[in-house]
């Protein structure tokens, strides 16, 4: 099956999340909380804070159980690998790109998708996902049923 990523997704071992659980705890305790790069002889340099960011992030997820996995933000993607991050089918993403809701571009036959506009689309629809649902539960709690 071809993949998106250039390395396999990174799960973290069961012994290893309660460590990185632990590691989360105190990110959340103090925003204090600085990442600092240690060398063998004790050297140091601290993180800027993208990758502190980027690490608290990593952080966050694995702990919920979940892989992680990096992916360039200027990769293209094929139909396929598209539809895989989307969890939708490679026909019904056909269909959204045909339709304009994701751009894409052409390499000879096959269809290119740009990483960033595929997130993009997707952080649409989930919102417009938030929003519907919202709506359904200020309905039901104005008929009582919530």
């Amino acid at each position: 099956m071809p993949t998106v990523l250039e390395h396999e997704p990174i799960l973290a071992k069961e012994r290893e999340r309660l460590r990185i659980g632990e590691i989360e705890e105190l990110f959340q305790r103090s925003e204090g909380w600085r990442l600092r790069l240690v060398g063998p002889e004790g050297q140091g340099i601290d993180l800027p804070e993208s990758l502190h960011a980027l690490v608290r992030e990593i952080v966050r997820v694995l702990t919920r159980g979940e892989a992680v996995s990096i992916v360039p933000i200027s990769k293209e993607l094929t139909t396929q690998e598209a539809a895989d991050l989307l969890n939708v089918s490679r026909q019904y993403l056909v269909r959204l790109l045909e339709r304009g809701e994701i751009p894409y571009h052409k390499v000879g036959t096959h269809r290119r998708i740009a990483f960033a506009d595929l997130i993009e689309y997707k952080r649409r629809r989930d919102e417009e996902r938030r929003r519907g649902l919202d709506e359904l539960t200020r309905m039901s709690q104005e008929l009582g049923l919530y």
